[in-house]
């Protein structure tokens, strides 16, 4: 077995004339939650195709546990296990009936399909609807049937595109959940454009934008991106829009209603205690004060260099 589960040497992509992805590069090492984010058309889709083997890349190799997916697909597919965004179920099956299909279709010795069937079942919590249709199911256990046949070959490697999608809140939290319990065992590879999503489940983030890699890193080190930057206050005899700009740090006055008022800021969260200080000074009436995080097209923004 080799020491890296993942790697990706110096890959790229073209349709036609444009690049989809341009030298991207990067390893998974160790089990957990490897997060693929990035802006809607930033590459993620295209990077995870290829990784898959669904879509061959115009340049670069993937490696999957040592191997070259390029040269040795069969070989390299045997340690990957792959839910696209929209999972291929056949709603007709039972669970069981589409488990041991999927089993089947990935070359498992018959005699061990059964006990991988009850596995993957267990793991995703779907043992009480094995003779169930799954067109019967509710879209929470359609996603842990897909998440299910993923994982039914017990595969080193596992890629969720967008695996949270279309479920409720509540839907949302379990398969978080259960990619996390999924995760402790082997490496997990998702994809997705929630930054709530990364922060929820993944212990290393990539981001892509525009094609190319912009962030590799721990998700401390990229929540440190995610810094406060306005304040949103509720004061009941407000300043003019001079007067709180004379504040030191203040760059940018928002007026959102007569009372509600976002304060844009460079600098330290020390702002807080100033402008605290100039209201009860001025007697502005200050009724809330709270800080706001930069949003994530910001942070897109700030990471790709193309912050204005």
């Amino acid at each position: 077995m080799s020491n890296k589960i993942v790697e990706v040497r110096h890959l790229s992509h073209r349709y036609s004339v444009d690049w989809a992805i341009r030298d991207i590069n990067f390893e998974i090492k160790e089990k957990g939650v490897f997060g693929l984010l990035g802006s809607n058309g930033a590459g993620k889709s295209t990077t995870m195709n290829i990784i898959c083997n669904v879509l061959t890349q115009t340049e670069g190799d993937v490696f999957i546990n040592g191997i070259n997916l390029r040269k040795n697909p069969i070989e390299a597919k045997k340690y990957i296990g792959f839910l696209p965004q929209k999972a291929p179920l056949h709603t007709e099956m039972t669970v069981d009936e589409y488990l041991y299909h999927c089993a089947d279709i990935r070359l498992m010795p018959k005699k061990e399909i059964p006990a991988a069937i009850d596995r993957a079942k267990e793991k995703c919590g779907i043992t009480h609807f094995s003779k169930r249709q799954i067109c019967n199911l509710s879209g929470g256990y359609q996603q842990r049937v897909g998440i299910a046949q993923a994982i039914i070959h017990d595969p080193l490697f596992v890629i969720l595109d967008e695996p949270t999608n279309g479920l409720d809140p509540n839907q949302i939290t379990e398969v978080r959940h259960l990619i996390k319990g999924i995760a402790e065992d082997r490496a997990v590879l998702i994809s997705t454009h929630i930054l709530p999503e990364v922060q929820a489940v993944c212990d290393y983030i990539m981001m892509i934008e525009h094609g190319q890699k912009v962030f590799e890193g721990t998700i401390n080190a990229f929540n440190t991106y995610m810094s406060p930057s306005a304040l949103m206050t509720i004061m009941h005899n407000a300043p003019t829009t001079e007067e709180l700009l004379k504040i030191e740090g203040i760059v940018r006055v928002e007026r959102l209603t007569k009372t509600r008022i976002r304060l844009h800021f460079k600098g330290d969260n020390a702002i807080v205690g100033r402008v605290v200080k100039q209201a009860v000074e001025n007697q502005w009436h200050l009724r809330e004060i709270s800080l706001e995080k930069e949003s994530l097209d910001k942070v897109f923004a700030k990471l790709s260099g193309k912050e204005v």
